[in-house]
């Protein structure tokens, strides 16, 4: 097993569900102390809980990544429990599905994206910047989306604060060269999280599969019914179809797991067999 995850302090927002309890758990397991940040106390505490009862080292902070306040609160705790801030890993995230036709039942959750997506990359790097500076190192990693490498239909809104993340991400990593590294990692469609549960016009991911529209329905349906053939099951299958939680965790600890030298800069997780597009 590598040693590069071994010791190193590493802050994940929305570390209390989803992408980020994995990341989370499986950084601690490798070695890694981890700051797990989440605005759901509940949620980020018995992450927390589970990582040190496995014998794991974490601290459990509560914030909101669009009050900046509440984010330097959290790194700061970082240093002082850990002395140091090697990786944030700006993961908290929602993605509002809609078509501008559904303005009015939308824009509000447009808007929260808006800060979180935006804001929240914003406000937690931020929040360690100068303290990786002042350490001579350190990496970023924002997950951004394949939706933010087009204008799509459905996702106007979602896919312009992932665009946005990785235009931040290559700002960043040019004014911080030899400083602090930089990772931006483009998952597609993933089930088993609830970032569906953002969504606010379902057929609004039909955007995605373009002329893919026809077998991403029957793959949905089966999927539905629990019928997908096993080729399509198979992470070592070439026909693979949906990426897992856990595949697109295990790329974000690959891109962390790496020496100081190396930075895996730009990462697109994709199922090989996927009717999504772009």
């Amino acid at each position: 097993m590598s040693e590069y995850l071994k010791d190193k302090v590493i802050i994940i927002t929305g570390a209390g569900s989803g992408f980020g309890k994995l990341i989370a758990e499986k950084t601690a397991a490798a070695g890694a102390h981890v700051v797990g940040v989440d605005v759901n106390a509940e949620n980020v505490t018995t992450v927390v809980e589970g990582i040190r009862a496995a014998g794991g080292s974490a601290l459990a902070q509560v914030a909101d990544v669009t009050d900046m306040e509440q984010v330097a609160a959290a790194a700061a705790a970082a240093v002082e429990q850990f002395g140091a801030i090697d990786v944030l890993v700006n993961n908290a995230g929602v993605m509002p599905l809609a078509y501008f036709a559904d303005h009015a039942r939308a824009w509000q959750k447009w808007h929260a994206a808006i800060d979180i997506n935006i804001k929240g990359v914003v406000n937690g790097i931020s929040a360690v910047y100068d303290q990786m500076i002042a350490q001579g190192r350190g990496q970023v990693v924002n997950i951004s989306s394949i939706y933010g490498n087009a204008g799509i239909e459905g996702s106007g809104v979602y896919s312009a604060t992932k665009a946005a993340v990785t235009t931040i991400s290559d700002s960043l990593r040019i004014e911080a060269k030899g400083k602090i590294k930089v990772t931006t990692v483009k998952p597609t469609g993933i089930t088993g999280t609830n970032l569906a549960s953002w969504i606010v016009n379902d057929t609004a991911i039909m955007g995605l599969v373009g002329q893919r529209a026809a077998s991403y329905g029957e793959h949905v349906t089966a999927l539905m019914n629990d019928d997908l053939p096993a080729e399509l099951t198979d992470v070592d299958s070439i026909k693979y179809w949906l990426i897992k939680p856990d595949d697109l965790a295990d790329a974000v600890v690959h891109v962390i797991d790496q020496p100081w030298g190396i930075s895996l800069s730009d990462v697109t997780v994709r199922a090989s067999g996927e009717d999504y597009l772009y």
